[in-house]
């Protein structure tokens, strides 16, 4: 069974084929292969080789690859996921829901959890889904319980192409990104410009002097950060600089005019490139609900006047998108911006793609996942072995109210 889901990310016992028909099998696994997301579903029957309170987690650990993993065991059902590659809470929840909606269907209960697994899980599909030509990845022969784990010399090798793959990945991500935050560095020079400052002008007082150093230095070291920027995740501290840079420039403009000095707040929801926020309007994106964002002037104007705030567009497979909307390439520009912002991060992007990363507590405290030491953990679709935390692969296949705290090692199915 590990071996066959190293091969593909769907399993059926041919024992338990009349829960999750082959023909359905292929279209789960094919579905999962669309999505490019490390998910794997083993459909089994209550058999002695299966044993409930450790199957989930023996089948991560003789598979090797990090991802979210779904067992139907029987008439029951567990699941788990490392936790760089989904929350724990969000598998829990997970799994209780489509136990009490579809505990009847086996079929219905693996693809419901499959269809929300596939929307949440970060990382890719393995690259060893790809390396057969030739392969049936939902059905086998299984000889007595979990099969062999993976040899030395072939795990070695599926980690250097999982290594690779991600390099190119955030390569390519690094380079969009790049695009990005070049224009966010030419906007915040073309604004240091337009102010046309300058320290020996008459009525300059110290204080507008140190307003302008740090702005300058700001965009200096903007630039400078965002040359020697070589992963996506390097470029949170750029945007952070600039957030900061533009803080001053509003700062010094209000010193020259003799405007109250701004309250410190977040950039402008709709486009950082606004500038501060200046105060919070209810505002619904299409298909959203309504929650208070944080905007510059102009924007909180427009959309009082019932208009429509300048957006933000970004480039994505799609076409262009608002960058709420665009993908987790975008959570470190975004997070530069946002992911500091305390409790204003939460409801900011509620419902968007972009909210249910940055929302997440500590999402850019200690690792990009939440946790310390997560951004050195291997991310989804790598593999790791049996090297990975066992605490997040537990509970147990019974009722919800029974799954032991999420532990996979444990409770009732």
């Amino acid at each position: 069974m590990a071996d066959a889901l190293r091969k593909g990310p769907v399993y059926v016992d041919p024992r338990a084929s009349v829960d999750l028909p082959k023909t359905e099998a292929d279209q789960l696994a094919e579905k999962i292969k669309k999505a490019d997301k490390p998910v794997f579903v083993a459909v089994l029957p209550a058999a002695a080789e299966y044993p409930q309170a450790t199957v989930v987690r023996d089948l991560r650990s003789l598979t090797g690859i990090t991802g979210v993993y779904a067992v139907r065991l029987g008439a029951g059902f567990n699941a788990g996921a490392d936790r760089q590659v989904m929350r724990k809470d969000a598998v829990d929840n997970l799994k209780g829901a489509v136990r009490r909606s579809y505990a009847s269907d086996a079929s219905a209960e693996v693809n419901a959890f499959v269809d929300q697994a596939l929307q949440q899980a970060k990382g890719h599909a393995p690259a060893s889904w790809g390396d057969s030509e030739s392969r049936d990845s939902t059905t086998g022969m299984l000889v007595g319980g979990l099969v062999v784990a993976v040899a030395a010399g072939g795990g070695y090798a599926l980690y250097r192409r999982s290594r690779k793959r991600r390099e190119e990945r955030e390569r390519a991500e690094l380079e969009a990104l790049h695009v990005l935050v070049d224009e966010d560095i030419t906007a915040f020079g073309e604004e240091l410009d337009r102010l046309d400052f300058s320290p020996s002008e008459p009525g300059a007082t110290d204080a507008m002097r140190d307003d302008y150093t740090r702005a300058l230095d700001a965009y200096d070291r903007a630039k400078q950060q965002m040359a020697a920027a070589t992963r996506p995740q390097e470029v949170q501290p750029v945007t952070e600089t600039l957030a900061e840079g533009r803080f001053a420039l509003a700062v010094l403009a209000a010193r020259r005019t003799g405007a109250p000095l701004p309250e410190r707040r977040v950039p402008c929801f709709f486009d950082p490139r606004h500038g501060p926020s200046v105060s919070d309007v209810n505002w619904c994106p299409p298909g959203g609900v309504l929650r208070m964002v944080p905007a510059c002037a102009e924007d909180a104007l427009r959309v009082s006047q019932g208009g429509q705030p300048l957006t933000r567009m970004v480039p994505t497979d799609q076409g262009a998108q608002p960058y709420w909307n665009a993908g987790p390439a975008y959570v470190p520009w975004a997070g530069g911006y946002f992911g500091g912002a305390g409790g204003v991060v939460g409801g900011l992007l509620a419902g968007t793609l972009l909210g249910s990363l940055l929302s997440a507590p500590s999402a850019f405290a200690d690792g990009a996942d939440g946790f310390p030491g997560a951004a050195d953990l291997p991310e989804g679709g790598e593999f790791s072995g049996a090297d990975f935390n066992a605490s997040d692969f537990g509970g147990g296949f019974g009722d919800f109210s029974s799954d032991g705290g999420g532990d996979f090692g444990s409770g009732d199915w």
